[in-house]
């Protein structure tokens, strides 16, 4: 199987002969369902390629990983940590298998009640805010102070990284971003990457674990939910082969709506987000361009990577209309 070596991880684990599938999906860090036979794992490992190395810390995952869940935070929990790249050729980590659904198609989610559902996503991300870093450990897991200043210049730096192509207005998208950042206010745990197809669903529509957190650390909460506001209102999903917005979906509550729900939830002020908007939409830009340039690198693994780089333009166009107030 690419980027991950059964036989040697079976000899690592001194366990029975091991199977394994990769999941769908994901853009960045590899991850495999992993079973013996009796017990299942979900092993999480670096891309090929490597393009943003910081986002790809596999001690920094475990070590969120666990402190989160002894928090009782819903992530999957933490079973091993292997630095040692000589192993399966990149470090990695094993976790708890959960069950539940991950919705990424626009088909599974018309049979549920997304209103409720993504008013508890919400809900969720305000929770994870509410944690006090120091009091679960992480304390020193990020710098809040300067949090969105360093954030513009980190994301220009993977610009630079991964450029293959001409990109019309997202140089000019930084700049504009880089004239007027806020100070933030107190920092807290920061998802980086929250979405729906990031969390784990059960089946009374609860969040039975949050995935994918590459991107953590301590920062400005309103990144977070600026984010998450831009997926929603971007065409991810995919129904009767036609890209779709989970916004356009029946039911799905309009960005104003889970905006006051995260207000109400975390007691904090969103009346302003339109520099979040802009920079989450640059940020989400950037991602996908990496995600572009490991595909024309020959570096991805897995369907759909085809059709990403489609995508950036118009998130830089999102941007410059979040920065002018729309």
């Amino acid at each position: 199987m690419k980027g991950l070596d059964l036989d040697a991880l079976q000899a690592y684990l001194d366990s029975p002969p091991l199977t394994a599938t990769m999941f769908a999906g994901g853009r960045s860090n590899l991850t495999y369902a992993v079973t013996d036979g009796t017990n299942r794992w979900v092993l999480r490992r670096p891309p090929l390629g490597h393009v943003l190395p910081t986002a790809h810390d596999m001690v920094r995952e475990y070590r969120v990983l666990s402190a989160l869940s002894a928090a009782g935070f819903p992530v999957p929990a933490p079973v091993a940590l292997c630095e040692d790249i000589s192993v399966i050729g990149a470090p990695f980590y094993l976790m708890e298998h959960v069950d539940g659904h991950i919705y990424r198609d626009a088909a599974s989610l018309e049979s549920v009640d997304l209103g409720s559902l993504t008013l508890t996503l919400v809900d969720t991300l305000a929770d994870l805010h509410s944690l006090d870093p120091a009091k679960i450990g992480l304390e020193d897991f990020g710098r809040p102070e300067g949090f969105n200043e360093r954030q513009v210049r980190r994301w220009k730096k993977q610009l630079d990284a991964s450029r293959s192509r001409e990109l019309s207005g997202i140089d000019e998208l930084h700049a504009r971003l880089a004239t007027d950042i806020p100070a933030g206010g107190p920092g807290a745990v920061v998802h980086g990457d929250y979405r729906l197809d990031n969390v784990l669903i059960g089946p009374s529509l609860e969040v039975a674990a949050v995935l994918d957190w590459e991107m953590s650390t301590l920062g400005d909460p309103l990144s977070d939910l600026a984010l998450m506001l831009v997926y929603a209102g971007r065409p991810l999903l995919v129904r009767d082969g036609v890209p779709v917005a989970p916004i356009d979906l029946p039911g799905h509550p309009s960005l104003a709506e889970m905006s006051a729900r995260y207000a109400e939830r975390s007691g904090r002020d969103v009346s302003d987000l339109h520099w979040y908007i802009g920079f989450a939409a640059f940020k989400l830009a950037v991602i996908l361009e990496g995600v572009h340039y490991r595909y024309t690198q020959g570096q991805t693994v897995g369907a759909g990577f085809d059709t990403v780089g489609a995508m950036v333009p118009a998130l830089v166009e999102q941007g410059h209309r979040a920065l002018e107030g729309h």
